[in-house]
């Protein structure tokens, strides 16, 4: 791959006396090497290549790292990486001790806000943006949030607030799914660099300090008339309506129409927050990427030439897969079974019950307060709502969880996906907490699938419990190859199992750690030590019958769950799980 521009980048200094046509070139080539690097390790492609000229144009035209510039989620920050020193290491991406997959601060100075959930740019711009208010400096502070993000609730909270607090701050929606106002050519790029220059920022504040002369009625009339000519143009009424003074929709792709309208918006001075609305295209430049549904989103390692992902045949279905399946056929049986996701309808199995029960599936956006409450509003009037979310997305909602499910006692059933740790994704999307944050509350029922039979016998369970919530957490990735029942049928509730006697040791699993355990035994056994293996099935309620019986025979018991290991109090020694290690000499 040929790179010479970009082979001279080092930071972004580098690029900041380039040429319009230099920095075309240098955005081709970002491109080819993001390709190239992804190809590799896989990771989130498909919003990296909607943002190379935007990124590139951000790097010329403001002075980062003293300018901050703040990607929302950060899974569209791979090129930022590339033009911010990190080249070199992108082979490294979302490896152990390698790069991250999303911005961290402790990665890069140029990184100046860590997040992994989507949402929280305003938010921590505007807290950036007050902070040099009162230090008296003048760097600019901008956010980057794409259209989805900006569905969340926390992003209008923050939206809301720079209106009112008028600090000067930057907001720049990637709008790379639907516009709010789709862009026009070239009248579009001229409107946007009209309104954003200086003389029009000028003169539409002299305008308004004439209108003040005149009496209430004209002056009123003469400001709706100056909305009503903007809004018209550009479609800016929301954004003007929190306080935001609106500029686009501006053409994401051509840096000819970027680059004088984000010099407009940093050489003008005033005050106050502006929007930027760009339109860019999830993909954009790659063929493949461009074609498929999800624009490869998320990707593994790929053939560059093809685009085909080098993928290897599943021994076992996904447990994603097996949820979904699972709750397909419970309601086929049950008109009162509702699904409910956070813009994860895929990442949840959800896409394939809409498939069978359109009416029936409701995507609400990256909005997880909402969904629980949503959830909890139908289990109301009777419905059986199953709210699947990634266990540390869930996180998002826990006030909901406590204060509209749990104290209510509403049978709002929880299908916790991705718990446990995740891999390359990495410690933002690890669900870690999900058992203590649920088992804490009154009222729920918290389960752990040990494999993907008993994840299919867990729906079932979820599906017939009615006075209460429920909650079943299972791994991300495939399952261990068990065979899988024909029909779901509910678990005694607090019941757990035993999977093999033995006399001198005991090991009580909670989840997908039952496979080690039953490993350890043999292993174990191999060495003269008869151990029993349990599964605890629930964290709550606990099976305190069985833990008393695995405390009879054996000197020794670990526990091979998440903590539930605080519970068996007879034990000489207690080993916890994935949540640390504890030893309690009795």
């Amino acid at each position: 791959m040929d790179t010479p521009l970009l082979d001279t980048v080092s930071d972004p200094a580098d690029i900041r006396g380039m040429t319009l046509e230099q920095l075309e070139q240098l955005a081709s080539e970002v491109r080819e090497d993001l390709i190239a690097s992804v190809s590799e390790t896989g990771g989130h492609l498909g919003a990296g290549l909607g943002v190379v000229e935007l990124t590139v144009a951000l790097h010329h035209v403001f002075n980062t790292p003293e300018d901050i510039v703040i990607w929302d989620v950060g899974h569209q920050s791979y090129p930022h990486k590339i033009l911010t020193g990190r080249r070199a290491r992108m082979n490294t991406l979302r490896k152990e001790s390698g790069l991250s997959g999303f911005c961290k601060r402790d990665e890069s100075v140029y990184d100046a806000f860590g997040a992994g959930h989507s949402s929280t740019s305003i938010s921590a711009a505007l807290g950036m943006a007050v902070a040099r208010d009162f230090k008296g400096e003048k760097n600019e502070v901008i956010a980057v949030i794409g259209d989805g993000a900006m569905s969340a609730g926390m992003a209008f909270e923050a939206l809301n607030n720079a209106g009112s607090l008028g600090s000067r701050l930057i907001v720049i929606l990637n709008d790379n799914d639907m516009s709010i106002a789709p862009p026009t050519g070239a009248m579009s790029a001229y409107l946007a660099r009209l309104i954003s220059s200086h003389p029009y920022r000028t003169l539409r504040h002299i305008g308004k300090v004439v209108a003040s002369k005149f009496p209430e009625p004209l002056a009123r009339l003469a400001r709706k008339a100056e909305h009503f000519a903007r809004d018209f143009a550009v479609g800016g009424t929301m954004f003007e309506q929190l306080g935001f003074y609106y500029v686009g929709p501006v053409d994401g792709h051509n840096l000819a129409h970027l680059l004088p309208v984000l010099k407009n918006i940093k050489n003008e001075h005033d005050s106050g927050p502006i929007l930027l609305h760009v339109v860019t295209k999830k993909g954009y430049g790659y063929a493949p990427a461009e074609a498929a549904d999800d624009k490869y989103h998320g990707v593994g390692a790929f053939n560059v030439s093809t685009g085909a992902q080098n993928k290897s045949a599943a021994a076992a279905p996904s447990y994603t897969k097996v949820f979904a399946e699972s709750l397909i056929a419970e309601a086929k049986k049950d008109d009162k079974i509702v699904a409910i996701t956070a813009a994860m309808p895929s990442g949840t199995g959800l896409d394939a019950f809409e498939k069978i029960f359109p009416k029936r599936m409701f995507d609400v956006g990256i909005a997880e307060q909402h969904a629980v409450t949503f959830a909890a509003g139908l289990a109301t009037q009777g419905y059986k709502p199953f709210c699947a979310i990634y266990s540390t997305f869930l996180q998002r909602a826990y006030d909901q969880v406590v204060h509209d499910v749990a104290i209510q006692k509403l049978p709002v059933r929880f299908a916790l996906d991705r718990a446990g740790l995740v891999g390359a994704d990495g410690p933002t999307h690890a669900g870690s907490f999900d058992v203590t944050y649920l088992a804490t509350l009154p009222n729920f029922v918290v389960m752990a699938a040990a494999d993907e039979a008993e994840l299919v016998h867990m729906v079932a369970t979820c599906a017939t419990i009615n006075d209460g919530p429920s909650a079943v957490r299972y791994p991300r990735g495939e399952g261990v190859g068990v065979e899988l029942p024909k029909v779901g049928v509910p678990l005694e509730i607090g019941k757990g199992r035993m999977v093999r006697e033995g006399k001198q040791a005991a090991l009580l699993s909670l989840g997908t750690r039952l496979q080690e355990c039953l490993k350890a035994a043999e292993l174990l056994e191999k060495s003269g030590i008869s151990v029993t293996v349990a599964d605890a099935r629930f964290a709550k309620a606990l099976d305190e019958a069985l833990i008393r019986q695995l405390m009879k025979k054996p000197r020794i018991a670990i526990d091979g769950g998440r903590g539930i290991g605080r519970w068996i109090w007879r034990a000489r020694i207690v080993v916890c799980g994935q949540s640390g290690i504890i030893k309690r000499q009795m």
